[in-house]
């Protein structure tokens, strides 16, 4: 039996061309930076990533954007 991958799932691309479809606003820098804080003082590293990486999202506008 051979395995491909990335397997894609029938829900997928729906999702994918929703999101494409509707810009969602990031929320202001202050309010992702305390809950970066929390995060950290909780001890939840995924969250601390997560944070920091919509941090530099809001931060820096992608290619194209500006």
């Amino acid at each position: 039996m051979s395995a491909r991958y990335p397997v894609r799932r029938p829900t997928e691309r729906a999702a994918l061309t929703a999101v494409a479809r509707s810009a969602r606003p990031t929320p202001p820098s202050h309010l992702i930076l305390a809950d970066m804080v929390a995060a950290h003082r909780a001890g939840d590293q995924h969250g601390v990533n997560l944070c920091a990486h919509l941090a530099v999202r809001a931060a820096a506008p992608e290619v194209g954007e500006a």
